[in-house]
């Protein structure tokens, strides 16, 4: 069995922990491993290989938190523009025998009973063997509607039904055969290919395109943007599931949440005697029953009941628990401002490092940057922006223009706008500078790339 994980999605609806560089996917909400760490290590128990489709943007994050964990049977399909859930299944499948028996998986979802887990996967294999689509119908525990849901007679798909009113969600758990939709599948690859060419034809006819024109590295295929948006987008649900004749449905109990919300990431953290959830950085005076997250500030509550205070560097988020989907609102709002804080957390990944956000103003912005020993960033030039590095640890390799040269601790260097240059690590310790930016836009879109070792857009 193989195991496709879908891992592009931007996870906003819960900002501001879940940024567009780091959704949610890759927080570690519950211990020492994220949800994309976690699905990683369960389906890893049973399936002998693992690919998992991205966008590129998040390719070298997912790629920093497989080997935490010590994952070497990944692949990747790096998706430069997302086109929903069918394409990207489509563009894996056709990379894999007919027969081979293909576990469709969400990154962001949370599995706690992994046991009951196993026991379903086994079954939807079994059925996948005998020519199935099959999904994971999941026991509703009360009237969600917030979920799609699944009419199942025995273990065959009568229908699939949109989010429901309250009113029908009730009358679909008092009929006991309506399931919670999963968005989990597993079939084979070549049944879910004749499948969508029978009912999204062009769908089918684009991937094949573009997969044969993909760039095809060592356990890495890259789509080119403009085949990829040739592809009509839809999802798997849409473009197949609710149309072919050959669905089944597998249901189960296996403690699932799709953390949706902060409503429901409060129902799965632990709290304390009051309700409150546990954080070290909380002092709850007479609070009951609150979402409290912190990264580092001492947050204090007195007389707060059923709220939720999400702190982080440079947003705050306070509304009531029970208002926790109109986050998507708020969104919105922030995407019509164009403002950063959709996209970009305080401390952002990079292939060959991080870097923090110090301070920002009017035409300055402050970082901290480490660097890996032996990576370095890319050759580029800013348009808007001069920048000054100061080295805080270990030796840097400066090329500035035409001159290449070692900037040691204490000391500094200035590169003018519109200027060539690369900062490297050639040591074996991490390189830490402090870069101030001045000029009249400092956004990471100013940007022009003339070499890169991670093939990022120029």
């Amino acid at each position: 069995m193989v195991n496709l994980i879908l891992c592009g999605g931007a996870g906003t609806r819960l900002w501001p922990i879940s940024r567009t560089l780091l959704p949610k996917q890759f927080v570690k909400f519950f211990g020492e491993h994220s949800l994309f760490q976690r699905i990683v290590l369960v389906n890893g128990e049973f399936c002998l290989e693992q690919h998992i489709v991205s966008n590129a943007e998040q390719y070298f994050l997912a790629r920093e938190q497989l080997q935490q964990i010590g994952a070497n049977k990944t692949s990747f399909i790096l998706e430069p523009v997302g086109r929903n859930t069918a394409p990207a299944i489509a563009l894996a499948c056709l990379g894999l025998p007919e027969d081979e028996i293909v576990l469709v998986s969400p990154s962001d979802h949370l599995i706690k009973d992994t046991d009951s887990y196993s026991k379903a996967v086994k079954r939807a294999a079994e059925l996948a063997n005998l020519g199935n689509l099959v999904t994971f119908g999941l026991k509703p525990t009360g009237p969600e509607t917030g979920y799609g849901y699944i009419e199942a007679d025995g273990d065959k798909v009568k229908r699939f039904v949109e989010k429901p009113d309250l009113e029908t969600a009730k009358n679909y758990i008092a009929s006991g055969n309506f399931y919670w939709n999963s968005g989990i599948f597993c079939f084979k690859a070549g049944v879910f290919l004749s499948e969508l060419n029978e009912f999204a034809p062009d769908m089918l006819l684009a991937c094949k395109e573009a997969r044969k024109k993909a760039e095809m590295e060592s356990s890495l295929v890259r789509v080119h943007h403009e085949d990829m948006a040739e592809i009509p987008a839809d999802s798997i649900d849409y473009a197949v599931m609710e149309k072919s004749k050959k669905v089944s449905v597998v249901p189960c109990s296996i403690g699932w949440s799709d953390l949706g919300s902060f409503e429901s990431l409060y129902k799965e953290l632990p709290h304390d005697i009051n309700g409150n959830t546990e954080d070290k950085f909380h002092i709850p005076i007479d609070s009951k029953n609150n979402l409290v997250m912190s990264s580092n500030k001492q947050i204090a509550t007195i007389d707060l009941e059923n709220m939720m205070v999400v702190d982080t560097a440079d947003a705050l988020l306070v509304a009531p628990l029970a208002s926790s989907q109109k986050v998507k609102k708020l969104v919105e709002n922030l995407k019509g401002k164009h403002s950063d804080l959709l996209h970009t957390p305080q401390t952002v990944i990079r292939p060959w490092g991080t870097y923090t956000v110090l301070d920002e103003g009017f035409r300055f912005k402050v970082k901290c940057i480490s660097v890996n020993p032996g990576a370095r960033l890319s050759l580029q030039k800013h348009i808007h922006r001069s920048e000054h590095w100061v080295v805080v640890s270990g030796m840097a390799t400066a090329t500035i223009g035409t001159q290449t040269f070692f900037v040691r601790p204490n000391e500094s260097t200035y590169i003018p706008s519109g200027t060539n240059h690369r900062l490297q690590n050639e040591g074996k310790l991490p390189l830490v500078i402090v870069e101030i930016q001045v000029g009249e836009y400092t956004g990471e879109d100013d940007i022009i790339r003339m070499d890169d070792d991670y093939e990022r857009h120029k």
